[in-house]
């Protein structure tokens, strides 16, 4: 038995170094037209998680702007009308939202964020009752509103720096992308959300 642990040892390191392979004949040259492609997917991949996450917060921002409202509507004496108008002007707020190619104007975006902002002070205006405490759950979703909405610029600025290595490794390494042909020859850069000096 003591002979037998180590003779399994030496069989099993003998079998790891037969599985050994040779890698050097799969290494990708860095300058190749392939690796360029393989780090602007890497890039992009980053920019639009960046995005997802970004619009994930607005989206959820919407919804409990919504949830708010209707909870609102449910106490006494509320002015319903008021909250029906705002819910609408809420439900819209995703139809204007710009996207990553609209961006680009960015009176698209001060159009979006105004359109918001005066949703949302019509809404903190409506949740704090003239006298008293809100109502718990309306002052919760208030609070989650008000922290995701002190997010934005905080996830603009994280798409920014990813959406300026995707422009400036596009911009490096053009030619090498030009020669893969289709969509990698007709990339353009990414707006940002900085503005231009």
């Amino acid at each position: 038995m003591k002979l037998f642990l180590p003779l399994a040892l030496l069989v099993l390191l003998s079998n790891l170094n037969s599985c050994k392979t040779d890698r050097s004949n799969k290494t990708v040259d860095p300058t190749s037209p392939a690796a360029a492609k393989a780090q602007l997917d890497v890039l992009r991949d980053s920019v639009d998680a960046r995005w997802s996450r970004m619009t994930a917060s607005d989206d959820a921002k919407m919804q409990a702007t919504g949830q708010v409202l209707q909870a609102l509507e449910k106490q006494p004496g509320a002015d319903k009308a008021q909250l029906k108008a705002l819910a609408r002007a809420n439900d819209r707020l995703k139809s204007r939202r710009y996207d990553q190619q609209s961006m680009s104007v960015s009176e698209q975006i001060d159009a979006y964020d105004s359109a918001q902002d005066s949703v949302l002070r019509a809404v903190y205006n409506v949740a704090q009752p003239a006298a008293g405490q809100p109502d718990a759950t309306v002052q919760q979703l208030t609070n989650d509103i008000q922290t995701a909405d002190g997010q934005v610029v905080g996830y603009r600025v994280s798409y920014d720096r990813a959406a300026k290595q995707f422009n400036n490794y596009l911009q490096l390494h053009q030619d090498a992308l030009g020669k893969l042909g289709g969509k990698y020859s007709k990339l353009q850069p990414l707006p940002l959300f900085e503005l231009k000096e």
